[in-house]
């Protein structure tokens, strides 16, 4: 298939900037099979069936971009903007960086004060290879009091990131630092609805998968067979896959809260959908003709015209149908992206 084959016109003043509050007030576009009904978060309890389950992703987003000062013997120093892309296992981070011409291995970064310094190892195409002059403690230490929350470029590009972000950028659920983007359907739920979800009987189960910025980056190929995806780290713990392994031999659904938690999951699943614990990298690209192993629906936000989440849900859904789902959303003025509205996407239509 073709990038082209993923396209859509939206109105810029569709892409939401900020969040709706309370979170759940978010509208919602509901397709079951071939019907389609508008919603809100709030009314997931009464959408689902008890003994569903949700698959929550716990990545908590680190306060990923900085602003820096490259040092250089004899040159003057430069300011870069740096956003920690990947934790790669040897301590060192992959990073994207503004203007990345500027960097060079061999250069120093000192951010803030000077309490915070990284070497560039490395530089290709893409982004740079920083060793931070910090253990792992430290340099949380450092992000939290020197970083900014990495949002979006669609919002960056409109607005700075302010205090408000690190509230509204975060789901209640998260717990395990590792993420430099949200996974951004998460944002949507409160205590107050996992709450009514749970005394409605819809149970749900946590795994982690740390969003890498590459979530953002471009497809650059014409035919998109021949894009490779970033990769991600994530956890699926013994427990997890238990819980979701026995809502499927009860006739339960497996709703993911995410494409990432779907990424996960898809992954991890043996061709029968059953899962065990499992730890690593996934690159996993889900695009149409994919077999889904283990999902049966999916909730979440409006994405990119021709990027990959796009290429996902026409996976689950069918291509036609996402592109006529989306332009029912333009025509309805359902607000799109990371702080947009949301998506509930039940392929078989198998709702009560």
């Amino acid at each position: 298939m073709l990038l082209a084959d993923f396209d859509f016109d939206l109105p810029e003043r569709l892409i939401a900037t900020r969040p709706v509050r309370p979170r759940p007030a978010a509208r919602m576009l509901v397709a079951e099979g071939p019907r389609t009904r508008h919603a809100h978060v709030r009314d997931l309890p009464g959408l689902l069936r008890r003994g569903d389950r949700l698959v929550l992703n716990t990545t908590r987003v680190i306060p990923a971009r900085l602003r820096g000062t490259r040092t250089r013997p004899g040159a003057t120093g430069a300011e870069v903007e740096i956003t920690l892309a990947q934790a790669l296992p040897d301590g060192r981070w992959r990073a994207l960086a503004k203007p990345l011409r500027r960097l060079r291995p061999g250069d120093r970064i000192v951010f803030g004060d000077g309490a915070l310094t990284a070497a560039v190892d490395a530089r290709d195409a893409e982004a740079a290879t920083l060793a931070f002059d910090a253990d792992a403690a430290t340099l949380e230490a450092a992000l939290a009091r020197l970083g900014a929350m990495p949002l979006p470029p669609y919002i960056a590009a409109r607005r700075a990131p302010d205090a408000r972000d690190t509230d509204d950028y975060q789901s209640v659920f998260a717990r395990h630092p590792g993420a430099v983007a949200a996974p951004t359907a998460s944002l949507h739920f409160d205590d107050d609805l996992l709450a009514a979800l749970a005394a409605a009987g819809i149970d749900r189960t946590e795994v982690t998968l740390h969003v890498g910025a590459g979530t953002f980056l471009p497809v650059k190929t014409d035919d998109i067979a021949a894009h490779r995806m970033h990769a991600e780290t994530g956890i699926l713990s013994a427990a997890a896959a238990a819980e979701i392994n026995a809502t499927r031999a009860a006739g339960g659904r497996i709703i993911a809260v995410g494409t990432t938690a779907l990424r996960l999951i898809e992954t991890a699943a043996a061709p029968d959908g059953t899962l065990s614990a499992w730890t690593g990298e996934t690159d996993i690209f889900i695009t149409p003709g994919y077999r889904f192993r283990v999902t049966d629906g999916l909730l979440t936000n409006f994405h990119l015209p021709r990027s990959t989440l796009l290429m996902l849900v026409s996976a689950l859904m069918g291509r036609a149908r996402i592109l006529a789902l989306y332009a029912e959303a333009i025509a309805r003025e359902y607000r799109f992206f990371s702080y947009g509205d949301a998506s509930l996407l039940i392929p078989d239509g198998g709702a009560p």
